[in-house]
Order: C-alpha cells, then structure tokens, then sequence
C-alpha cells in the first residue's frame, strides 16, 4: 500500500514525498482511514512506528476541507503531556501542513506566555499544548474552542493518568460536546482503557503490536547490582563499552541531577533534562545530545516524552519505574523504526516488586547478566512469569456526604446514638467534636447510627 491510496491530497502527498516517505507504516494505514471518516479512534502502537504522524496527517488532510479559524479560535486541539513531545508534533505540523493555508501554534510552560496570546490572535487551525499553559491562556481569554472540530489525546496513556486527569478533566468540560476524539499511545493498560472509554464514542479501536509489549528491535537485559554501586557501574558500561550516545532514566529529578554530577566528575559528558530545568536548558541539553556534543543524556519519565532521537543505540534504566507501562515507553527511545538498540537495567534486590511488574505486564523474562567487579551482597531473587491477566482498577468514586438520619434530625430535639466515643488522656469520655467550617463558625452536625462490631477509637490526648 502506498500513501496515494489512503485518500490524502495532493499537497499533503508531496510534502511526504519531501520527508522521503512512500509506504505508510501499520499504525498510519489503520488509523488515517479511519480519522478521515470523522470517526473517534483509539489507537496503540510502540514508539517510533509513526503514530504521530497517524494523526497529523489526516488531521490536515480534514482541517483543509474547512474554513479558517477565526480570531482567538481553535479548530483542532492536541494535547500531550511533555513540553518536548509538543514540539515533536508542532514539527510534524509544520513539516507535512507547509504546501497549506493553515495556521498552527503550539503553547506550552517555562517560557512567557505574551508572545503566546499574541500568535493565538489571528487564530489557530491546529493548537498544540500542553494542559497547564493551555488552562492559564483559557482563564486569561486568550483561546476559545466555539469552532473546535478535533481533540486528539496523544501519549493518552500518561494523560489520562492520576497526575494528568483533573486536568484533562476540566479541559473536557470548557470543549464543545460535539468533537472528533483521537487517542494516540504507545500503550494502553487496562484501567486507562476504562477511562478512555469514557471519554471517545464508539472508537475504531487500532492496536498494530501485542498490548504493552516490547519492541522486538530492542535487546533487553539487566544487570544485579547494589543499589550504592550503581553509578560506579555505570561509568564502567559507558567507558568500556565505549558508548558514544545513552539516554539513562531515573526516578526522580533528584537523583537525575546527583547521576549527571557524577557522570561529570568521572570525565563523561552528560546534561540532565527534567521539570525543574527551564525550556531553554531542555533544549540546549537535547541539541547537545543530539549533535553529540553530550555522551550521556539522564531524564525523568516525564521529560523523555516526545523525545525523538534517532539511531539511539542505548537506553539505561538506572531506577525502575514505579508505573511497569513506563518501562516500555523508556526503551520505545531506542530500536526505533527499524533499527536495533539495547536496554539495560541496573536492580537492585529492592526493586524486585517492580521488576516482577515489568515482566508480567510484558510477558517476558528479562535476561539477566552479572558483571564479576560488581556481583551484588544483597542477591536479587529469582523471578517467575506471572501469566495471570492484568485486571482494570476501579476509578475512584467521589465521595458523597453523609446522609442525615431520620434519628438525628435538627429541631426534632432528639438525639442521635453513638457508640465508639473518643476518649481524653485520663479515660474519660470527651465530648464529640463539632463540624467546624471555616468562615462559619461552629455548627452541630449529626452523627451516624452506631455500627455493629464498630472498633474503638484510638485515645486522644
């Protein structure tokens, strides 16, 4: 099948001719007929197949059929998590809309919002943002969404995660009700189905690769170590080995900023690239990675979203991840569209919870080699395949409050039963606390019927 087949015009063909692009991958040939067709999609498929461009494609090829946007308005919305993966889409914009007459902005934090309101004045066909600049430029007038046709949720997975939902949420209710829904992710575990679900009408569901499984371009393995010499190994993998080019993750900003210092000292060149950074120091440090000027380059999760470098040979998981789906959108950095990399990961015995949540969410084993200078004291134990499926997480329900009793009706003059009543210091009872509601005093408040088999309190001092 060739791009010429898939209903695209003209314009949209040569620029993917220019990009030097003639056959469409799995994801683009799923998922562009089906976008085109104005129905909702949720679509999965490893890093580096070309989902983005699954997407953007069909999304110009819809948005050209249309009428301009007007001021301060917006005819397609993308959202994604990372200020780095905005500008990867803003780039595929550009590349594949530029023989069109249509106008694209991306917007995101860490740098100044002005110049920001300014370019959304005459408009935006297609906006790119992530969801904090997006809901500030909102509250400050400066976007509106009366003429929005699309919404696309890219990396859904990590949008539509605990740290992402309220915010996802809140965008969802400023939106028009009638809208095209595309989510784009390299994985969908089970309780963000759930979620996503809720939020798409009768998607096209599109998944070219086993769900959650590893690229099979990546050589996976995993080296025992103590958890305090692992920065000692580190450098002995890079220098040995000669690595020109690694992208190493930890789990926190912290512990990013401390491995890059030592990387530092022991003579190899390396940046790290996290929230705390400024979008600047981000993309200096990722253009000095790029161009090699950087040997090693030590990310967060969250800040290795979107992150597209080519021919990455080696990919370091210094910590697991606490979240297994991560695990997969890490080494997604490398053996990309086609190519080969290798993924290791130094654990220590302490991480074996989340190793065996790799394995089970991946179905696979993963090697495990041991280096003889550093054979670890505390021994990392033996893992089985669990071949159990992975069930969904119930959402979270909103609590409701508490029902008044019929027994404990205000002005009825009755009283309402408890039991389990707190105790002061010396054993007696102490009287039950009132409902204290700031800016309006005290107030009574009723108290449930006693339980049965209720457990004491703990005493209060």
């Amino acid at each position: 099948m060739s791009f010429n087949a898939l209903g695209l015009s003209a314009p949209i063909l040569k620029a993917i001719e220019e990009q030097g692009y003639t056959t469409p991958s799995a994801i683009q040939a799923q998922a562009i007929p089906a976008v085109l067709e104005g129905q909702d999609v949720m679509a999965a498929a490893q890093t580096g197949t070309g989902k983005t461009a699954g997407f953007t494609l069909p999304l110009l090829e819809r948005l050209s059929q249309g009428g301009p946007a007007k001021s301060n308005q917006v005819r397609a919305l993308v959202l994604t998590p990372t200020r780095e993966l905005a500008a990867q889409v803003a780039a595929s914009v550009q590349e594949y809309g530029k023989h069109l007459a249509l106008k694209s902005t991306v917007v995101f934090g860490g740098v100044k919002i002005n110049p920001q309101m300014m370019a959304l004045r005459r408009g935006a066909d297609i906006l790119i943002a992530t969801p904090g600049r997006l809901m500030d430029l909102y509250n400050q007038k400066a976007v509106r969404f009366d003429q929005l046709e699309v919404l696309v949720l890219d990396e859904a997975d990590r949008m539509l995660d605990m740290g992402f939902i309220h915010d996802i949420k809140k965008i969802l209710a400023i939106l028009p009700k009638k809208r095209q829904n595309l989510l784009f992710s390299a994985t969908f575990s089970p309780e963000i189905r759930q979620l996503a679900k809720g939020l798409v009408n009768n998607p096209v569901e599109i998944s070219v690769t086993p769900r959650n499984a590893t690229a099979v371009s990546v050589e996976q393995w995993l080296h025992p170590v103590d958890k305090k010499r692992k920065t000692e190994l580190l450098i002995e993998l890079i220098s040995e080995g000669e690595w020109e080019q690694v992208l190493v993750f930890s789990r926190t900003k912290h512990g990013a900023n401390k491995i890059t210092k030592l990387l530092e000292a022991s003579g190899i060149r390396a940046s790290a690239i996290h929230g705390n950074k400024s979008q600047g120091a981000r993309t200096r440090a990722l253009a000095d990675f790029k161009e090699g000027r950087v040997r090693a380059l030590v990310a967060t999760d969250i800040a290795a979203r979107g992150l597209d470098i080519e021919q990455l040979p080696h990919v370091v998981n210094f910590d697991l991840p606490d979240v297994a789906e991560d695990y997969v959108h890490r080494i997604g950095r490398t053996g990309r569209a086609g190519a080969t990399g290798k993924a290791i990961s130094l654990v220590a015995a302490d991480e074996l919870d989340q190793l065996r949540a790799i394995e089970r969410l991946t179905q696979k084993l993963i090697e495990r080699r041991y280096v003889d200078d550093f054979m670890p004291t505390h021994m990392l134990p033996d893992t089985t395949l669990d071949t159990r499926p992975i069930k969904p997480n119930k959402p979270k329900r909103a609590k409701s409050p508490r029902d008044q009793h019929a027994g404990a009706k205000q002005g009825s003059g009755g009283a309402a039963k408890f039991s389990g009543a707190r105790r002061s210091g010396n054993g007696a009872k102490a009287a039950p606390k009132a409902d204290v509601t700031p800016g309006q005093g005290m107030r009574s408040k009723p108290l449930a019927p006693a339980r049965r088999n209720r457990k004491p309190r703990p005493a209060q001092d």
